[in-house]
C-alpha cells in the first residue's frame, strides 16, 4: 500500500493511493483546519479565560506555512488509510464508495482518539467527536474531485481561496455569537484562604492582609535571567487591578522576588488566581486554585 503513480479511478479493488488523490485530500484537510479551530473555539473555548495570552504576529504569519504540513499529516494519518480500509470491504456490500469512505474515516479517527487516551490520557468524550468528525468533510469533498483533473498546485490554490472566504465568514459569525468571558467577582473574604498550584505551591492569604508563601512563583529580580522565581516566606496582600482585571497584589518580605499580581479568573464555583511570567505569547502560566477545605 502507498502512493500510486497514476491517477486511476477510485474503487474497492485498488488499495494504493494515487498522487493526485493524496494531494487533493491533503489540500482539503489543510483548508478545513481553520474551520475546525473556529468550531472548537465556539463550542469549547468561547466564554473561557485566555489568561492574557495572545497568538502574536509571528504566529499569524506562520499559519500559511503550518497549515499545508498539518494537511499532509492529517491526510496521511486518517483520510487515505480510511480510503484503503473502505476498499478492503467485500464487493457485495451495497452503497456508494464515498459513504464507506466516510464510515472508515470515522472509524480511523476513533482509533486515534483511543490511542490518545491510552498514551496521553486524553478523555475520549472530549477527543472522539473531533478526531472522528475531522475526517468527514475532506472525504465528502474528495469524492467529486476524483472526477476532475485538478492536480499539482491548482487544488491547493482553490482550497486556499475557499478556506479564506469560509474562515472570514465563519469568524464573523463566531465573533457575533460567542459569549465574552466574565471573571468572577470575589470579596476579600472569598479571597482569604489557601490557594494551591503546581509543584507544591501554596499561597495563604489571611483575612488581615498577611500572606504566607511556600514555593510560590513570583516576579524575579530585575537582574535575573529567568521568567520567574519560586519564593518561600511571608508578606502582605491587597486587592488591586492589573490592566482591566481585578487582581491580588502580593508583596514579599525579604530578598526573594518582586511584588506579583495574581489576576482573578475561573468561575464563582471554581475561582482561580493566575500570573503569566515572561513573554505574553509564550510565557510561563501559573494557576492557583482555592482550597475550600482549609480556612
Amino acid at each position: 500500500m502507498g502512493w500510486g503513480k497514476r491517477p486511476g479511478v477510485a474503487g474497492r479493488g485498488r488499495l494504493t493511493w494515487s498522487n493526485d488523490e493524496w494531494n487533493a485530500a491533503s489540500a482539503l484537510c489543510a483548508a478545513q483546519l481553520p474551520l475546525v479551530w473556529l468550531a472548537w473555539w465556539f463550542f469549547v473555548g468561547a466564554g473561557q479565560d485566555d489568561y492574557g495570552r495572545g497568538g502574536g504576529a509571528f504566529g499569524v504569519l506562520c499559519v500559511p506555512l503550518i497549515l499545508p504540513l498539518l494537511g499532509v499529516v492529517h491526510s496521511s494519518a486518517q483520510i487515505m488509510p480510511a480510503a484503503t480500509l473502505s476498499r478492503l470491504l467485500p464487493r457485495r456490500l451495497s452503497g456508494p464508495a464515498w459513504a464507506w469512505h466516510v464510515a472508515a474515516s470515522v472509524l480511523v479517527g476513533a482509533g486515534w482518539a483511543v490511542l490518545g487516551h491510552e498514551v496521553c490520557g486524553w478523555a475520549p468524550g472530549d477527543t472522539l467527536p473531533w478526531f472522528a468528525g475531522a475526517g468527514i468533510l475532506p472525504v465528502l469533498l474528495l469524492a467529486p474531485l476524483r472526477r476532475r483533473a485538478w492536480g499539482g498546485w491548482s487544488v491547493w490554490l482553490r482550497a486556499a481561496g475557499a478556506c479564506f472566504v469560509l474562515f472570514f465568514v465563519g469568524g464573523l459569525s463566531v465573533a457575533a455569537l460567542a459569549d465574552d468571558y466574565e471573571p468572577p467577582r470575589l470579596s476579600a473574604g472569598q479571597l482569604a484562604g489557601e490557594w494551591r498550584g503546581a509543584d507544591g505551591a501554596v499561597l495563604r492569604l489571611a483575612p488581615g492582609g498577611a500572606a504566607e508563601l511556600t514555593g510560590v512563583p513570583a516576579q524575579p529580580d530585575f537582574e535575573a535571567d529567568r521568567d520567574y522565581t519560586r519564593c518561600d516566606g511571608t508578606g502582605t496582600w491587597a486587592r488591586d487591578r492589573y490592566g482591566d482585571r481585578e487582581a491580588v497584589l502580593v508583596r514579599l518580605d525579604g530578598e526573594c522576588g518582586e511584588e506579583t499580581h495574581w489576576t482573578i479568573s475561573g468561575t464563582g464555583q471554581a475561582p482561580e488566581l493566575f500570573a503569566l511570567f515572561g513573554d505574553p505569547d509564550a510565557g510561563d502560566l501559573s494557576i492557583l486554585t482555592r482550597d475550600w477545605d482549609r480556612p
